[in-house]
Order: C-alpha cells, then structure tokens, then sequence
C-alpha cells in the first residue's frame, strides 16, 4: 500500500510542477451545435421509396399519370389471366386484357384454386414508406380480398407519388381511418421470400414471387 501511495504522489507531484506556471481559463467550454440535416423534399423521399422497394428485389417502374394505362397494357399477355379487385378504376381495368373478377359483393369470389391458375393481381395501394421501402394495402376499392394479393404469383401494386410517406409514424395519419374501421392492413416489403437452415432464399412460399411496383408520378 505505501509503494502504491508513493508513486501515486509521485505523479500528482509531477503534474503539478507542470501547471505550476499556467494561469486557469475562466472561459466556458461551449459545445459543438448541433447539426440538423434540412427535410427532405417530397421528390428526394419518392426516390428513397423507389430506391428501397428495388432492393427489396421488387421491379420498379415510375411512370406518368398520362402513361400508366399504355404502360400497365404492356405488362401483360394476351394470355394471361389477371385477377382484378372491386372498386379498380376504370382506367386501369381498362388495361388487362383477359381480366379475371372477384367481387364478394356479387358473390363471384375467387377461391384458393381460382386464384392459383391465375397469373397475377393488380392492385392499388394506401401509402407507400420511403425509409423502409413498404407498401400498406388496407383492402379498400381497387385492393381487394388479403387473398388476392398472397395466392397469385406476381402482384402489379400502382402507388402515387402522392401516398409516399417519409417514415412509418408518418403513414399512420393516411391509415387512421382504416384502423378506426377495423380494417386488416397488409405491409409489404418485397415478394414473398424466406430461407432454409442454410440461408438458401427462396421466393413465393408464402405470397407472390413477383413484386411489380409501377409508381405514378
């Protein structure tokens, strides 16, 4: 203990004669501000949006409201067999050439077989979030059944520049009135994709393989 004491004050001793000649400052210390990154445009979040949906492997297409009904008409095949949900506007109905209805409302709904000889489903959307690149579809007009955006195996989802939101509590006042109705609400981040124990990906296990997003500006 006397050693340990002895070279503790031999230090202290030290630092002293060093300070002996410096006068002390009276100065304050001010901290460095802080530096806040302006917000974002809206067009800086739409490309976030875009930017985050295409890593999630999903097919990003940004188009112009005056070009949406061509460009969804070259989406599909003569031949293929698109479910399309009640409430679609008629534009877009419009551009599936072999349109296949479900309407529970007339009681032509689709069963689980139906939906799967079907090639795809086109979809509106409620919000789009930028941060994480996740489409919210709260089944309204032109949704449709949770059904049919999980049996089919490629989902056409049109999103408005208009219904992307920064961040997720930024997407909870254009879904308030959905939640207050007691309506499910369906996240998606990407096609439907898992992995096995040896981190082997693998699509369409439990929803569509394909996730096309054409975002309307």
């Amino acid at each position: 203990m006397t050693g340990r004491t002895s070279a503790r004050d031999e230090i202290l001793g030290r630092v002293r004669s060093a300070l002996a000649g410096v006068e002390p400052t009276h100065e304050p210390v001010l901290a460095p501000s802080a530096v806040h990154d302006p917000a974002p445009s809206h067009r800086q979040v739409v490309d976030l949006f875009a930017e985050r949906v295409a890593d999630y492997r999903a097919v990003v297409d940004r188009v112009s409201a005056a070009d949406l009904p061509g460009h969804l008409a070259g989406l599909f095949a003569p031949t293929e067999r698109v479910v399309v949900p009640p409430g679609l506007d008629a534009d877009l109905l419009a551009a599936v050439p072999t349109p296949v209805a479900d309407d529970d409302l007339t009681g032509d709904v689709l069963t689980a077989a139906d939906l799967d000889t079907t090639d795809a489903v086109l979809t509106t959307a409620t919000v789009g979030i930028a941060e994480t690149g996740t489409i919210v579809l709260d089944h309204g007009p032109g949704q449709g059944r949770r059904a049919l955006t999980l049996v089919p195996d490629r989902h056409v989802c049109v999103v408005r520049a208009d219904q992307v939101v920064p961040d997720v509590p930024d997407a909870m006042a254009p879904l308030g009135g959905s939640i207050a109705a007691g309506r499910p609400l369906t996240w998606i981040s990407g096609p439907s994709a898992t992995s096995d124990i040896e981190l082997t990906r693998v699509e369409g296990v439990h929803g569509p393989r394909t996730l096309h997003v054409v975002l309307v500006e």
